[in-house]
């Protein structure tokens, strides 16, 4: 993320205040995606646009607390094709300090974050068309927000000390949206070679819905993986996702990902694709699956990162 400092706005002498910075960072990406499963009037085959530009800040105590917020402003295709902007999103605000971390507002979930579980893994091709996460029903992840959409706000928790980290969130009901209030604790360790988590949700509705998830990443030698097991009371069976990366060179990684929700009336989500460097933050990327309904998904197109 490139940083630009506004003398005149950014930095500001005030009692208590050392500095305040804002900086802007993102990325763009175009393409053509493919879904066998297009109904209505989705179109099968579509030009894939978007640009995401985020807009931090944040300002230092002199005691060390730092005080930050993000913002988001996007623009993207959809399923019937055109292309339209949303933004700003709801806010995120946060509080760091040491090993401590508070957001608030428009922020992750501890689920979506991969603060202690990493719950997308490794997803194939430009859009991330099939991912591990796929095949998990039943389970609250809601990142932050970048769109104008109304959206619940959350409460995050995180502290890291060493090798260790748990964190807490809670995300209040919002009618609008149809959502139910939530929370989720969990805990994670990274022994070097492998870094293991789990997480416990609960939604506070009339059923008291819950789930679990565990999860285990690492490496070994140039393969990247990422292996998550969880159940919740939205499925019937165990389901379970793996995914790889693979630096075939300084340069290409192909990816690649298995996942199940055990649900038979579900299909096995599966994937493979590839992300090619061509320097400056730009590479080439494409990928081909299958999603739940047995559909066949494909992309390829370009991404620049700034």
């Amino acid at each position: 993320m490139k940083k630009i400092l506004f003398a005149s706005t950014a930095l500001i002498a005030t009692a208590g205040v050392a500095a305040a910075e804002v900086s802007f960072g993102g990325y763009g990406r175009f393409g053509l995606q493919y879904n066998e499963g297009a109904t209505g009037t989705e179109k099968e085959t579509r030009l894939e646009q978007r640009f995401r530009l985020n807009i931090t800040a944040s300002a230092e105590t002199d005691a060390g607390v730092v005080f930050g917020g993000r913002i988001r402003l996007q623009t993207g295709e959809e399923n019937e094709g055109g292309a339209g902007g949303d933004g700003p999103g709801a806010a995120e605000f946060n509080v760091t300090y040491g090993g401590f971390r508070l957001d608030v507002g428009g922020t992750a979930d501890l689920l979506d974050s991969g603060d202690v579980v990493k719950f997308y893994g490794y997803g194939v091709g430009l859009t991330a068309i099939v991912e591990q996460a796929n095949a998990f029903e039943g389970f609250d992840a809601s990142g932050f927000a970048g769109s104008s959409d109304t959206t619940a706000q959350k409460v995050k928790v995180v502290y890291s000390v060493g090798d260790f980290t748990v964190g807490a969130s809670y995300t209040e009901d919002n009618e609008a949206a149809s959502v139910d209030s939530y929370y989720q604790i969990g805990f994670g360790y990274d022994f070097g070679a492998v870094a293991a988590g789990a997480l416990y949700g609960e939604r506070d509705n009339a059923a008291s819905e819950s789930y679990w998830i565990l999860g285990l990443s690492g490496d070994l030698g140039p393969v990247q993986y990422n292996l998550t097991v969880g159940e919740s009371d939205g499925q019937d069976e165990v389901a379970y996702g793996l995914s790889a990366a693979y630096a075939v060179s300084s340069a290409t990684t192909l990816t690649a990902v298995v996942a199940d929700s055990g649900d038979d009336a579900a299909d096995t989500v599966f994937g493979l694709g590839f992300n090619h460097g061509l320097g400056g933050g730009v590479s080439l990327r494409g990928g081909v699956g299958q999603n739940t309904g047995g559909d066949t998904e494909a992309d390829l197109g370009v991404r620049f990162d700034f």
